[in-house]
């Protein structure tokens, strides 16, 4: 059975790759402690991992992600993943920590393929896009997610370094699939690469709506990846001292979150993306009123680890399925604007939560994450009462 140019196996193998490719950024996040251990770090120092993986991210969404409109994207998505494998390899047999963190930025970087797939299932599905792309960024996120439990048990049952061995195999699994599923489509673009970059930088003049989407999506991304950093950090002192593998358990907590994406792209479909931006970053901002209220509650971070990423996850499918509706010639342009000003903000979310940590604390990260979350809900309150036109503002017609 299609979906207009897209079968449910397709879409099926697409959040799944697109899961997988995008976990590695977040493999690190419940198992800082051991990787720390192993070269006789600090912690602050094996935070920067964290932000090297997340900056990569967005280096790799900035140079190339555009490519998608340039290049067949099938053949992009399996060079990207093909050399990802060997960077994993290399992560799992590396001593150095120099090279450690060389390798996360490298990883961050070409796990962008993930990028690669969403404006690509956009471009072929235009009459369910909301359903579809939800579907894959279910997958994003379940592998956002996933990550967290999937590192934390395997490094306390083998060690760190089998969690990127094991990586690598589950990406070559997933590139074979992609061969063989996924379909070839001509590029849409005809410049070379100098004039794509500058066109992926005159999509931010174009559109008011993207300028305005790109903001919120860094502020609430920010605020998550800033969260789940330091609740590593919290959750192994006192008065918890959990181990890495029932850190993880969070993360299957969180996934509940994420499969609720596809709802909200139903209604980014049905032309209510303002309303649901506000409640998403409303149940973001009362996860964060209660573990700075009850900091040392587990009660309070079960449910704030729902709340947040419910509200994270429904922002994220509601903007970039509204984004996918400025121009259907320049997706992976658009896609690249808004998710390199997504993942800036995840990679300084992170560094803030870590400097936060260091300096004052639980206490200090909760407020630094109340004010991420309160800043994305005056945008979003913004962006609701210009909704009617924010679809039709554009400021330059040039792609």
């Amino acid at each position: 059975m299609k979906t207009d140019g897209l079968s449910k196996l397709q879409i099926i193998v697409m959040a799944v790759t697109a899961g997988v490719c995008v976990a590695n950024i977040y493999y690190n996040q419940p198992i800082l402690k051991e990787i720390a251990a192993s070269f006789a770090t600090g912690e602050g120092e094996a935070g920067n991992i964290s932000v090297l993986a997340q900056a990569g991210y967005g280096l790799g969404l900035f140079f190339l992600t555009p490519l998608g409109d340039k290049t067949n994207r099938k053949k992009l998505i399996l060079i990207l993943q093909s050399i990802l494998v060997v960077a994993l390899l290399g992560m799992a047999l590396i001593t150095n920590l120099t090279g450690l963190f060389a390798l996360s930025l490298v990883i961050g970087m070409l796990a962008v393929a993930a990028q690669v797939i969403l404006p690509m299932a956009a471009s072929l599905d235009k009459v369910n896009r909301g359903r579809t792309v939800g579907i894959i960024i279910t997958g994003v996120l379940v592998g956002i997610l996933a990550a967290r439990v999937i590192s934390g048990f395997i490094t306390e049952w083998f060690g760190w370094r089998f969690v990127y061995g094991i990586s690598a195999g589950m990406v070559l699994i997933t590139a074979l699939l992609c061969h063989l599923t996924l379909p070839d489509l001509p590029p849409q673009f005809t410049g070379n690469y100098k004039a794509l970059l500058q066109s992926t930088l005159s999509q931010v003049r174009r559109f008011v709506l993207l300028r305005r989407t790109a903001l919120l999506g860094a502020l609430v991304f920010g605020a998550f990846c800033s969260f789940w950093t330091t609740l590593t950090f919290h959750l192994s002192g006192s008065p918890f001292y959990y181990r890495s593998d029932v850190i993880g358990l969070f993360g299957i907590l969180a996934i509940g979150g994420a499969l609720l994406a596809p709802v909200f792209g139903k209604l980014a479909d049905k032309g209510n993306p303002g309303r649901s931006q506000l409640f998403a970053i409303s149940l973001l901002i009362a996860g964060v009123i209660l573990i700075k209220l009850f900091p040392y509650n587990i009660v309070s971070f079960v449910v704030a680890v729902l709340l947040l990423d419910i509200g994270v996850q429904a922002t994220q499918v509601t903007n970039v399925a509204t984004i996918y509706t400025l121009d259907d010639t320049a997706h992976s342009r658009i896609n690249t604007v808004y998710m390199t000003s997504y993942f800036l903000g995840g990679s300084i979310g992170t560094f803030a939560g870590v400097q936060c940590w260091k300096l004052g604390g639980w206490p200090l990260v909760t407020w630094q994450l109340l004010t991420w979350s309160l800043l994305a809900l005056l945008v979003a309150y913004l962006g609701y009462r210009k909704q009617p036109l924010a679809k039709s503002v554009v400021l330059q017609s040039t792609p």
